[in-house]
Order: structure tokens, then C-alpha cells, then sequence
């Protein structure tokens, strides 16, 4: 009997990238940074670290800056986007300010090199953290414009060899569903989706360059609502949260 529980404790996956939305650290307002909710989300990362789990993290930068859809649509797209990369330093900085305080060695690294505040972004490097029980922060994208942090999020994921990707949004929206809940009434949610069924559908939850390279890693995706505590563990438990798409 204790086998068997020990079986059923296991964590479903043993490496994770975590991918939290920009808006998802500012708590309520969506806007800039709230420190209760910095200091939740990094005590959910403590519970999966205790499950043995390695840790990254890829954030987004919308609660500084969204250039391309706001006041600034206008500006030039590449300078847009970089002042967009600058804003996810920011909220690395800051969560990896909430992970430290929470007892939990953690490092940056930065796709757009800044020596001053972070490393810069050596896969080796972040493998060698992983090794040492380190959560790995990913900032600044890809480094390039025209790419999201979904697709940044979906090519770490793979170049540190995780076993999924985890997306956690921020407005109370716990999984993909078939349109927008907050505005259609009749919306239905989805348990589990395919990779060519968000595709098709036009469902969404990440750009469709991230979802055409997790389809083509075979690397699930689990879309869940962050904000609800304990949702990392119980995914990670092979518990139903949220909507998986894979296959």
C-alpha cells in the first residue's frame, strides 16, 4: 500500500517551464507589479520545487508594456518590441527578488545581454543551474522582434529539454474554451485539445508560432488559471486543471 501511494505521488513530469503572463504578476489592476501577488507566486514555485521538480520561468512583459495594441501602437514594431523585452527584465527582476526572499536560489538570464543585472541567456549555462536545484528565469524573449514570449516560452521549453509547458493566464479564464467566457455566454471549455484543433479553431491561448513548435516538439501545453492557488502542484499531480493540448 505505501508503494502504491509513493507511485501516485510522483509528479507527472520532472522538468516544467512555467510561463505566467505579464498582466498575471500585477494582480488585479493588470498594471505594473503587486507585491502580494509576486510573493504567492513564488511560494507555488517553492511547492513544486519541494516535489523535485526543476523549475524555468519565461515572463511576459504586458503589464509595462503593450506598444503594439496601446497608446504607442504607431511606433516603429522593432523599437516597440524591444522596449516590450525591456519591461520582462523587469518582472524577472522582480519575481526573482520573491523567489530569493522565499528561500529558493534562482538566476536570470536575458536574451538581450546586460551584464549589470543578469546573465546572459547560454543554454549550458541554464542546464547547469537546473543540475544544481536552481530555478532558471528567461528573460527579454527571444531577443528578436516579431517573436512572442509564448514562442520564447515554447523554445526554451525545448532546448532545456522540459517535459511541458505551462501557461498560466490571469483573468479568472481557467483553460481554452471555444471563445472568449468573459464576453460569450455560451462558451465551452475544453479539457484537453489538439494542437491542430487550436490551429483550426483559431482558439486563443498562444500565438500560433508557439503552438506549431510544440506540436512539432511534442511538447504539451497546459493553459490554467494561475491565480487559483495550488493549481502548479495539482497539474503536476495529474490532476484535471485547465485544458491540455497535445497530440
Amino acid at each position: 500500500m505505501t508503494a502504491a501511494v509513493a507511485v501516485a505521488t510522483l509528479p507527472r513530469w520532472k522538468r516544467i517551464v512555467f510561463k505566467p503572463s505579464g498582466e498575471a504578476l500585477a494582480g488585479a489592476s493588470g498594471q505594473g507589479l503587486d507585491a502580494a501577488t509576486l510573493d504567492s507566486t513564488a511560494q507555488e514555485i517553492v511547492a513544486v520545487r519541494a516535489m523535485d521538480v526543476d523549475v524555468c520561468i519565461v515572463v511576459g512583459g504586458g503589464n509595462f508594456w503593450r506598444g503594439r495594441t496601446g497608446a504607442m501602437s504607431g511606433m516603429d514594431e522593432t523599437q516597440s518590441d524591444h522596449i516590450g523585452m525591456l519591461g520582462t527584465v523587469m518582472n524577472a527582476l522582480a519575481l526573482q527578488d520573491a523567489l530569493e526572499r522565499a528561500g529558493l536560489d534562482t538566476r536570470v538570464q536575458s536574451a538581450i545581454e546586460m551584464p549589470r543585472l543578469c546573465e546572459p541567456y547560454i543554454r549550458r549555462k541554464a542546464m547547469r543551474h537546473l543540475e544544481q536545484g536552481r530555478v532558471v528565469i528567461f528573460a527579454a524573449g527571444t531577443g528578436n522582434p516579431f517573436f512572442t514570449t509564448d514562442t520564447a516560452a515554447a523554445l526554451r521549453a525545448k532546448e532545456i529539454d522540459a517535459d511541458a509547458l505551462l501557461k498560466g493566464t490571469h483573468s479568472g479564464v481557467d483553460g481554452v474554451y471555444s471563445a472568449d467566457p468573459l464576453t460569450d455566454s455560451t462558451a465551452t471549455k475544453y479539457d484537453e485539445v489538439t494542437y491542430i484543433e487550436v490551429m483550426t479553431k483559431e482558439l486563443k491561448v498562444m500565438d500560433a508560432t508557439a503552438i506549431a513548435f510544440c506540436r512539432e516538439n511534442s511538447i504539451p501545453i497546459v493553459v490554467f488559471d494561475m491565480s487559483a492557488p495550488g493549481r502548479l502542484q495539482a497539474i503536476l499531480r495529474g490532476e484535471r486543471v485547465g485544458t491540455i493540448i497535445q497530440g
